[in-house]
């Protein structure tokens, strides 16, 4: 549940309970958010001692019940695997894994899910390893077989896997791109029980403290007995996705060592600066600063005290519907905008308003923002992004892929502003700049020369395979099937030992 942010397609839940001859895996997974899978009765069926947990939004495959995570391969050992990310060469490794002759079958994959394939090739190199050097120790064949698995899989993915007597896998690609991270606690006996999970704001809830975050290219064993085993599988190239801190994580969780709430403090000091500029040598009145809520309200605070400005809940939130970004579909996001916010008119009329929110990615939700906001009576609406334009598809996880789905998709960085704009029918439009989103990230790091994955603002993908030809043929894609194909996402885990 503190990870529901992340995902509000499905959830599923899979427990492995080791008091029995072999361990048994229990799962319940469906559509919905948490609180509608899950009732006392499937939590008192999913008995165990480890567990992997998921909630998924699709940006690769549909939304049916059948590609809810976790995903499983009966051989060898049988393994659960829930995965955040999305893979660039999904495809290829597809026929390289239906293309493979087993001593005694061929691998069989379900679903159009990156997530699903990632897992075939991880258990396809358990095999392999294991017929080729089966003197090996089923923990130093896991290790082998991840390190296998992270040289073909290429892109973004932190995943996590459950492997009958053999323990809780989690393991990130080398670039880190998607968060991942360890906590732990001790029992009253002095056990340790370990967690791991894309946010740390999920290990204080049930007692946690955050060890470390897994280091990009590295592979976490927990094994049966509860002990921790490590493993470095690449060497690691750390640029995580500069997205997650604008965008989609919560605000109080900390992301390679960044506070996402003090960053996103740093990005209101920024822009207030620019506005201030605007405000002394051009002329620009501003009667008051309103957040979009949620994600923006801790910048919005900041950017009316740098301003001196009154700062204003306009936008009152009905907290029963769920983020419009993450909804499946472009439909749903639009309906849903107006159920979602009202603007209250003794905020809005007769003022000059000046709207702050966190990113502007398809831009529909925010033109019917502002037109409610006019609608209750404002003079003149502006709007301030605390992130650059959003140019370029997202081909690590984020469901933006298409270019031509992006409001800002077709500009040049110098035309973004004005065009922007006069798409939101807005009095005026301002963007952060991408020097000063990286260094608000820099300013609130412990490593200043942290280098970040911006490659929907920049178009560098730092992955080094995405090529005009790729983003062409998930263009084609996504016009085939209403919607491109990229991957899941959001990965929760506890486990215990």
């Amino acid at each position: 549940m503190m990870l529901q942010h992340r995902g509000q397609d499905s959830a599923g839940i899979v427990t492995l309970d080791n008091s029995g001859t072999g361990g048994a895996f229990r799962e319940h997974k469906a559509n919905g958010l948490v609180s509608d899978v899950f009732d006392e009765g499937t939590m008192a069926y999913l008995e165990g001692e480890y567990a992997i947990g998921h909630v998924r939004y699709p940006t690769q495959g549909s939304s049916s019940a059948a590609e809810a995570q976790p995903f499983f391969v009966n051989a060898p050992f049988g393994i659960y695997l829930i995965h955040n990310g999305n893979l660039t060469n999904t495809e290829q490794l597809r026929q390289t894994v239906k293309g493979r002759d087993t001593v005694s079958y061929r691998r069989q994959i379900r679903t159009l899910s990156d997530s699903e394939v990632l897992l075939n090739v991880f258990a396809d190199e358990v095999h392999r390893s294991h017929r080729d050097r089966p003197e090996m120790g089923d923990q130093a064949l896991v290790f082998e077989a991840c390190r296998a698995t992270m040289m073909q899989a290429k892109g973004a993915y932190s995943v996590i896997q459950l492997i009958n007597g053999v323990g809780l896998l989690a393991f990130r690609d080398e670039h880190g791109i998607r968060p991942l991270s360890l906590g732990k606690r001790v029992t009253a006996e002095g056990e340790d029980e370990w967690m791991v999970a894309s946010e740390d704001v999920s290990f204080a809830t049930l007692g946690y403290t955050k060890v470390r975050e897994v280091s990009p290219g590295e592979a976490v064993l927990i094994d049966l007995d509860g002990k921790l085993h490590s493993e470095q599988c690449l060497p690691p190239r750390p640029t995580p996705c500069i997205f997650e801190y604008v965008y989609m994580a919560r605000p109080d969780s900390v992301l390679t060592g960044i506070s996402v709430y003090q960053m996103h403090l740093e990005l209101g000091q920024r822009l207030a600066r620019r506005i201030q500029g605007l405000m002394d040598n051009d002329g620009l009145e501003i009667d008051c600063v309103v957040p979009v809520p949620d994600a923006a309200r801790s910048a919005a605070i900041e950017v009316a005290k740098c301003l001196n400005l009154p700062y204003r809940e306009g936008l009152v939130k009905n907290r029963y519907v769920g983020r419009t970004f993450i909804m499946p579909d472009q439909r749903m996001r639009e309906k849903s905008v107006r159920r979602k916010l009202n603007a209250m008119s003794e905020v809005f009329s007769g003022k000059n308003v000046l709207l702050v929110d966190d990113s502007i990615v398809r831009g529909t939700t925010m033109r019917q923002i502002i037109e409610m906001c006019r609608n209750a009576g404002a003079k003149k609406v502006y709007m301030a992004s605390l992130s650059p334009p959003v140019r370029f598809p997202n081909v690590y996880g984020v469901d933006m892929p298409s270019r031509r789905e992006l409001v800002a998709g077709s500009c040049e960085a110098d035309e973004c502003e004005l065009k922007v704009c006069d798409h939101l029918r807005a009095d005026g439009l301002y963007y952060q700049s991408l020097e000063d989103l990286v260094g608000a990230a820099r300013a609130v790091s412990p490593n200043p020369d942290q280098v970040f994955d911006c490659s929907c603002f920049d178009g560098i993908y730092v992955t080094g395979d995405v090529d005009a030809a790729y983003l062409q043929e998930l263009e084609e894609r996504g016009r085939g099937s209403g919607r491109a194909t990229l991957s899941d996402k959001a990965a929760a885990l506890s486990s215990s030992g």
